[in-house]
């Protein structure tokens, strides 16, 4: 008998308004390991990321005035915290919106000027930078929050665009992620989905957490325009060498080959040749193309319906985790972005982190 996840919201602004909704786990090599590696992360206590969780819903309490607002506050803690640093962009519910209506609604040129202040303070997991690592406590949690937030507002910003314009193409989702979450190697019998499942999302669907930094072969075809593969352009691809307990769950409508809407099956065929055409083969399992599936969330159990809508409206006012149960196993995730002390708390539970990774690297 395969595993059931329990996974128990509440609204953070009535957190007596709870819900709950089940995870069927797929019965594979990957998912059994992947449910082992979650039952670890419950037990030991890890902190769940909550500044990153839930990204696209249309309704949210963290709307563009509390993102803009908090966002402020970072930047002027980064400030004020490392002398020889000055960010002098200032984020309103104005400012981050595009003026030239382009359909993503962002104004991709004022992120990129925040996403590049983040990679220049923070560096890289094993290079960090030196304002990160000379950087308080106080500061390197704000300058994490550069990047959360940066990515919290684009997808806020497009589910915004979309729920006004084509609703059905809200594409809300979930990023399960615990801070310090062991790694585990991914084995040749972990990434037979890249072969079943290919790029295929399904509402409900759950899928392997990404556990590394760097871009896919996926991402360089579509953001860099099919370049050449040359050595430099290979140099910034990883294909998946890692597994966690972490998960990210698809709550939009489905993408499928084969399916209602053939501009995806359009994009393979296309992305498959620009494989070909670079001396790489489409059915390399190593290659790492697609997303693996691990579970799927039971919606008519959960839910009393698979109306996306529905769905929709009732997760809008519940996003935040409060509890995740496994075989019995079960951790409580008391704290929330509404709570007065919520930053301060972070800091605390983050600082063993914080204090590991400066010694290891100075």
């Amino acid at each position: 008998m395969t595993s059931q996840i329990k996974i128990v919201l509440r609204d953070p602004l009535n957190k007596s308004n709870q819900v709950d909704y089940v995870i069927d786990v797929a019965d594979h090599k990957l998912a059994h390991d992947w449910i082992q590696a979650l039952k670890l992360l419950l037990q030991n206590g890890n902190l769940l990321e909550k500044n990153f969780c839930f990204m696209g819903f249309p309704t949210t309490g963290r709307n563009i005035e509390y993102l803009c607002d908090t966002l402020n506050r970072h930047v002027a803690q980064v400030n004020r915290g490392l002398a020889g640093y000055h960010i002098k962009e200032v984020f309103t519910p104005t400012n981050v919106f595009a003026h030239d209506h382009s359909p993503q609604g962002v104004n991709h040129e004022l992120f990129n000027q925040l996403h590049n202040h983040f990679e220049i303070l923070q560096g890289t997991v094993g290079n960090f930078s030196p304002w990160y690592l000379t950087a308080d406590y106080a500061t390197k949690y704000s300058i994490r929050q550069l990047n959360n937030i940066c990515h919290e507002m684009e997808n806020l910003i497009l589910g915004l665009r979309k729920a006004a314009n084509n609703p059905f193409w809200v594409r809300p989702s979930q990023i399960t992620t615990w801070i310090n979450a062991p790694r585990y190697t991914l084995e040749d019998t972990h990434r037979q989905g890249f072969l079943t499942n290919g790029y295929d999302r399904v509402l409900g669907g759950v899928y392997m957490h990404w556990a590394q930094i760097g871009k896919t072969l996926m991402e360089v075809f579509r953001d860099e325009g099919a370049p050449e593969l040359t050595d430099t352009v290979c140099e910034a691809i990883t294909h998946l060498e890692y597994y966690s307990g972490e998960f990210d769950i698809e709550w939009g409508n489905d993408i499928v080959t084969g399916g209602a809407h053939p501009w995806h099956d359009k994009t393979i065929g296309a992305f498959r040749e620009w494989l070909i055409d670079n001396n790489l083969d489409p059915t390399d399992i190593k290659l790492s193309l697609g997303h693996l599936p691990v579970g799927q969330v039971n919606l008519q159990q959960s839910f009393g319906t698979q109306d996306y809508q529905t769905i929709w409206n009732i997760m809008g006012e519940h996003l935040d985790i409060y509890s995740i149960e496994v075989d019995g196993i079960r951790a409580v995730y008391n704290y929330c972005w509404s709570d007065a002390d919520y930053e301060q708390q972070q800091i605390l539970r983050m600082r063993p982190g914080y204090d590991y990774h400066t010694r290891k690297t100075t």
